[in-house]
């Protein structure tokens, strides 16, 4: 399990000063990145190999409101991990520890062109880990 903190400024909601739903799929991809980080890679690494990430799969689950000055915990989890497709979980906490949202992702391996293909073992085994 990995976790970011994230501060809700007022350009992050709508007019009732509730963060606009769209841009918790922003923090999951945060969240995401810095949790392969954590694991030893950049993706802007991967992606001048030729190995990209894309988004397959999206699940949101709205619990509570998170609000303008809020400030989030989003822990991302990795579910499942196979050579070409990698599931993770996240889920974010206000600063009272009320559970604001609950997310799936996930993310298919693919070259340049688009294709699915494997991700590189040392990704899969880091990650995996």
């Amino acid at each position: 399990m990995h976790a970011i903190k994230v501060k809700i400024y007022y350009h992050d909601t709508d007019c009732g000063n509730v963060v606009y739903y769209a841009n918790y799929l922003k923090y999951f991809e945060m969240a995401r990145t810095e949790y392969i980080a954590s694991k030893g890679f950049d993706l802007k690494n991967l992606m001048e190999k030729g190995i990209f990430f894309v988004v397959a799969r999206q699940e949101v689950e709205y619990k509570y409101p998170a609000l303008y000055q809020d400030e989030l915990s989003v822990e991302t989890k990795l579910l499942e991990i196979s050579p070409i497709k990698i599931v993770f979980e996240n889920i974010i906490t206000n600063q009272n520890g009320k559970i604001t949202t609950k997310g799936k992702t996930t993310l298919v391996c693919v070259n340049k062109m688009g294709v699915p293909t494997y991700m590189p073992k040392e990704v899969s085994d880091a990650l995996g880990a």
